[in-house]
């Protein structure tokens, strides 16, 4: 079984390619480094953007309204302590 692309991985992608190809443009062409940095940083931010509201990491409205429980965590408990 491999590893599939998964749309969050599309984001960090696109994050990630969006401000190198701003820092390209900006070293490779007439356009000063600080305006294509930040035109394509705004392009970043709007791909954070659809990926924390358009498409959130949720699956339903269903899992907003679960409740948490309060209070200690044991470090069993804990999914990254082996």
């Amino acid at each position: 079984m491999g590893y599939t692309l998964q749309y969050y991985d599309l984001v960090l992608v696109g994050i990630i390619s969006a401000l190198g190809v701003g820092g390209a443009i900006g070293a490779l062409t007439p356009v000063a480094m600080p305006a294509a940095v930040v035109v394509f940083g705004a392009v970043a931010v709007g791909i954070m953007g659809h990926g924390l509201f358009v498409n959130g990491p949720v699956d339903g409205v269903n899992d907003l309204t679960e409740e948490v429980e309060d209070g200690p965590v044991a470090p069993e408990d804990l999914p990254l302590v082996e």
